[in-house]
């Protein structure tokens, strides 16, 4: 079920959010509700699904009892590492069978595997490092073992972030399970959060999408079938550029959103990406809460870069980028994408680049550039596709610098690129802040009684989108 359809906004949503309130009178009967609104949003599309969701409660709720209840280390090691081969086994089984044939099968003339094509659950990756965190908390001691099997079931399973994060470490929402406080503020300011994210979603995203797909797809056509000029090639990347960053931070707008308006209070999972002045700055902004995993429970394990020998700091920043690509996606192309990012972070850190506090604009614009080219590897079907694009870009694939159709999709398109970039940077932001400053007065006050007004307009515009049947799916819902 999308956050961005019919079935959502006017029938699932007001349900769960008038009957979580008409259960007031008891905090136990609203987490259990929302935990079973939580599994139907779950088993909306495919029902079979929730089934490997409920065992992912159970095996995580009993290895938090279990590593509880256990004293000595060598037990408690045992527990945390069978819960760990339960969880990657079944995401791997899931995500990486048919890749890891694949692969197999490439390395001599015939197949001597049979392929395989899994399903893959929507949000696997995303509830299983979330329940990943929660048994590693417990085994650490950062986080108590919970009884109550609804606590758990809650905290992996709620609808607001299930499928595309932000990923919600348990130490941070334990106490808000239990007493949590709901206001009219709180659900205001939660429900224009949510607007704000629609309209990233169906207004930008969706139709920046059309864009870059039509580009992307008359690259892979090749230049026999279709030129595909050096400007056009641009144009689609800038599109995909700003379509990801706001479907996925749309998408953590709504959920953060959809969680204030029933008291919870979840961390942000992005910080204006775009206007970052390294690539290491850039990933301090995108997708925090993955981030931040893989620094808690990899990076730091490994040692971080609190070491004498830097080989290690190298190979340890060097596994956590691997791993961030293979979470993406099975496919060599994620590979690559994260050792990309490995390799220029890798770089900013010896020649000090990575703070960003140097030559600011010119590291702007590099940033920029090396994480849209990144965005290459990770949008193309494989590596040569990505090669054929890249070859495009820059006038290698025997194409024009334009045509008449680079003019037809720029008169098309321009409005939804420039609003892109301009939205994509602090400025709304900066706007809001000056606004509501003693500076302006009136002004102010004007802007403020008109800001219900907007949203509400925007509101409007969403559904006239969403109701012509415009919306698609999340990007991340992949993964």
């Amino acid at each position: 079920m999308l956050f961005s359809s019919t079935i959502f906004l006017f029938f699932f949503f007001p349900a769960v959010f008038l009957i979580y309130y008409g259960l007031s009178f008891s905090r136990l009967m609203q987490n259990i509700w929302l935990f079973l609104m939580s599994l139907l949003f779950y088993a909306w599309g495919k029902p079979v699904n929730v089934l490997l969701l409920l065992g992912s409660i159970v095996v995580n709720w009993l290895a938090g009892v279990l590593l509880g209840a256990a004293k000595k280390p060598r037990i408690r090691k045992a527990i945390l590492v069978a819960a760990c081969i339960a969880n990657l086994g079944v995401l791997g089984a899931f995500k990486y069978t048919g890749f890891v044939v694949e692969f197999i099968n490439s390395l001599f003339p015939q197949n001597v595997l049979t392929p395989v094509s899994i399903a893959l659950p929507i949000g696997i990756s995303f509830f299983t490092f979330q329940a990943l965190s929660y048994v590693i908390d417990v085994y650490k001691g950062t986080a108590a073992a919970e009884k109550n099997p609804f606590y758990v079931g809650l905290y992996i399973s709620f609808f607001p972030q299930l499928i595309a994060g932000p990923i919600v470490r348990y130490n941070s929402i334990a106490e808000q399970i239990r007493v949590r406080e709901s206001s009219l503020k709180k659900i205001s300011v939660g429900c224009c959060r949510f607007l704000v994210g629609l309209g990233k979603k169906v207004i930008l995203a969706n139709n920046l999408a059309i864009l870059a797909d039509l580009v992307f797809g008359w690259s892979e056509l090749g230049t026999a079938r279709m030129d595909l000029p050096v400007l056009t090639a641009w144009m689609g990347l800038a599109a995909y550029t700003l379509q990801i960053y706001f479907d996925f931070s749309g998408y953590s707008d709504m959920a953060i959103g959809l969680g204030l308006m029933f008291g919870f209070r979840f961390e942000e999972n992005f910080d204006y990406p775009y206007a970052a002045s390294s690539v290491t700055d850039f990933w301090r902004r995108w997708h925090i809460s993955l981030t931040s995993w893989f620094r808690e429970y990899v990076y730091f394990p490994l040692g971080g870069s609190r070491v004498t020998n830097k080989d290690i700091m190298v190979r340890n920043l060097f596994v956590v980028w691997l791993l961030t690509g293979i979470w993406h996606g099975a496919g060599w192309t994620f590979i690559f994408w994260g050792l990309w990012h490995f390799l220029f972070q890798l770089a900013e850190r010896f020649f000090g680049y990575a703070d960003g506090s140097r030559n600011k604009g010119w590291m702007h614009l590099y940033t920029i550039l090396e994480v849209s080219i990144g965005w290459v590897f990770f949008r193309a079907k494989d590596l040569y596709q990505a090669n054929v694009y890249l070859k495009n870009l820059v006038g290698l694939g025997g194409n024009s610098f334009l045509n008449d159709m680079t003019g037809f999709l720029l008169h098309e398109y321009w409005i939804f690129l420039v609003l892109g970039a301009v939205l994509s940077l602090p400025v709304a932001k900066k706007v809001n802040t000056y606004l509501v400053s003693p500076r302006f007065g009136k002004l102010g006050a004007v802007a403020s009684w008109l800001y219900p007004a907007a949203m509400f307009a925007l509101y409007l515009v969403c559904v006239s989108y969403i109701v012509r049947g415009s919306y698609n799916p999340f990007i991340y819902f992949n993964f």
